[in-house]
């Protein structure tokens, strides 16, 4: 039945974007859902849209899973993966361990993996959500008022973006991608080589 729901949702609406604004208008990559068929849904159905790339990262704060606050310039001069996510949608949740195995190979080498939660409910989802589910290398870090996603305005969860380590977009995945993946894993390395 999991699967089901799974392959029903390719990725979570979180807001219709005005016409001609959404993932197609600039679509420069389409990846398969579970199926393998371009464009089919599934859990990992995806676009990559890359024409925001050299746009300089936001400057909103966010909150750290401890309650205080963090900005994206508190990991200046790193690459960084911004993954935007809710709990209540099952692409982002189905996405989560892979995105858990970029941060145990690439932590170390220097990348940070930000996964900024959308709900608007915060810790009170959050923390049990991690508690819950094994993902020693992520952390909850929370957007109270969804200031990323009207941000990115991709209109749909997951949203990932990655940045090069001067803090300049690379390439923004509009749903939800198998990180470990030959074209996850490109993408991972492209920045950390920036």
């Amino acid at each position: 039945m999991t699967l089901l729901l799974l392959a029903g949702l390719g990725a979570c609406d979180k807001q219709s974007p005005p016409a001609g604004q959404g993932p197609n208008a600039s679509e420069e990559a389409t990846g398969p859902g579970q199926s393998g068929a371009p464009g089919k849904g599934g859990a990992f159905s995806y676009t990559i849209d890359r024409s925001k790339a050299g746009t300089p990262a936001p400057d909103f704060t966010f909150q750290n899973p401890d309650g205080s606050d963090a900005a994206l310039k508190d990991f200046a001069g790193k690459p960084m993966l911004v993954n935007l996510w809710a709990t209540w949608c099952a692409p982002c949740v189905a996405e989560m361990p892979t995105l858990d195995a970029v941060a145990a190979e690439y932590g170390k080498k220097g990348l940070a993996v930000l996964t900024i939660s959308q709900d608007s409910q915060g810790e009170t989802v959050i923390k049990p959500f991690f508690e819950k589910h094994p993902l020693p290398h992520l952390k909850g870090w929370i957007d109270p008022e969804n200031q990323f996603g009207f941000h990115y305005n991709t209109g749909m969860l997951p949203t990932t973006v990655i940045y090069d380590a001067q803090g300049k977009e690379m390439a923004r995945v509009v749903g939800a991608m198998d990180w470990n993946s030959k074209e996850g894993r490109a993408l991972i390395d492209a920045a950390m080589a920036s």
